[in-house]
């Protein structure tokens, strides 16, 4: 320790160095040179690389992320930022933790939720801490991509003015529902989970294990009463909320994406009815779920790194897959996908066509997040075709040689 008690600066950089090998070591990929490949497809040993607990935060920085939010909780948010905060284009990437966790805070009292529906602060705080803790330290499906849902969910509920066409309850219910939609991610989908006949998948016979999985602690850390942040709503609203997140959050698993959307566009062609209850369960699910994939509705600097963060988590899987012997999704193999090759399909399929009939519904949203999306199918559309003229010449190159 240095004088005034200063931890030296040489000291975070070796343990810097430490997590840095740690993360080596738990990433298959490079288990070759450790000669720990092995087969034990005819073994009933759990696998060497067991994931139940690797990627959980430790006490210790969870209590410094507390610390440091409720320090920083009181700060008075800047107009400026309040407005950011508002827009699709907000750059994730520029706030720590602590200060994504005073953000979600900022919505829930921008939206006055917390006169509206009697939520006292402390409360809201253990709620988003609790919520925080819940988040793994994994590539993708993290606390900083709850984040992200969230605020893009925020965003759009001011973009469009979704408390007045919808009412206060569905929108606080979505935006709760896209702060939990992905907690206890464990960074392998439910294909893995289903083929690998996890505890999860065993546990809800297949169906949507993951997503199933996200509601249940969802409620788990409601039923905690200094977590519970409908605990001052009547029993009947309360009942309204859990169905409501129920239904958004299971709808954000993409083996249901074609169902919603078709539901949707049926709903948009016979005259979509704000007054109709079943028109706006769909809407809801609708919402959360083009927060959940709108990444690429980002500017290009805040959404590619989202992408490294994807298929870093894909190709983790497809590794432990692979030596599973399980079965490998095309798109998740290193050896067979690219960063463009990954995306246009993508986007030109599933996310331009959610997007848009999303449009069609509240026209405003062109400018915001459509052409941004069309913009970054551009990009990796033209990304794809300059990698495929570099193999070509590469490929003559190498017959010449030949």
């Amino acid at each position: 320790m240095l004088e005034g008690g200063e931890t030296p600066s040489v000291v975070f950089d070796m343990r810097n160095k430490v997590e840095q090998f740690r993360e080596k070591l738990e990433n298959v990929e490079h288990l070759s040179w450790l000669g720990l490949f092995k087969d034990i497809s005819s073994t009933s040993l759990h696998p060497f690389w067991s994931r139940k607990s690797s990627h959980r935060k430790s006490e210790e920085h969870n209590k410094r992320l507390f610390d440091k939010f409720l320090k920083i909780s009181n700060v008075q948010i800047t107009e400026e930022v309040k407005l950011y905060l508002r827009k699709p284009t907000f750059d994730n990437w520029q706030w720590e933790d602590a200060e994504m966790v005073v953000l979600l805070q900022q919505m829930f009292i921008d939206l006055d939720f917390t006169s509206k529906f009697n939520i006292e602060l402390p409360v809201l705080q253990n709620f988003l801490y609790e919520v925080y803790k819940n988040y793994n330290h994994i590539p993708f499906h993290n606390f900083r991509h709850c984040f992200c849902v969230s605020q893009m969910m925020y965003g759009l509920s001011w973009l469009v003015n979704l408390s007045e066409t919808m009412g206060d309850l569905d929108v606080m219910i979505m935006l709760t529902s896209a702060i939990c939609h992905d907690l206890d991610h464990p960074g392998y989908n439910n294909a893995y989970q289903v083929n690998a006949r996890t505890e999860l998948a065993l546990r809800y016979n297949d169906i949507s294990p993951l997503e199933n999985h996200h509601c249940a602690v969802a409620f788990e850390i409601l039923a905690r009463k200094h977590c519970n942040i409908f605990g001052n709503v009547p029993p009947e609203t309360f009942k309204k909320i859990r169905e409501g997140m129920i239904r958004c959050i299971l709808a954000t698993d993409m083996q249901r994406h074609s169902e919603i959307l078709n539901k949707f566009r049926a709903m948009l062609n016979e005259g979509f009815d704000f007054s109709n209850k079943d028109h706006k369960d769909v809407l809801m699910m609708i919402l959360i779920k083009v927060s959940d994939i709108s990444n690429e509705a980002r500017p290009m600097d805040v959404s590619e790194p989202w992408l490294d963060c994807l298929l870093k988590e894909f190709f983790n899987q497809s590794d432990v897959e692979k030596l599973e012997g399980l079965p490998v999704a095309p798109f998740m193999d290193r050896e067979k996908v690219s960063k463009p090759s990954s995306q246009v399909g993508f986007i030109r399929y599933v996310l331009l066509p959610l997007f848009e009939s999303l449009g069609q519904l509240f026209p405003p949203l062109d400018e915001h997040i459509i052409l941004p999306v069309k913009e970054a199918l551009n990009y990796y559309t033209d990304m794809e075709g300059t990698i495929r003229v570099e193999q070509s010449k590469k490929a003559q190159v190498n017959k010449r040689s030949v």
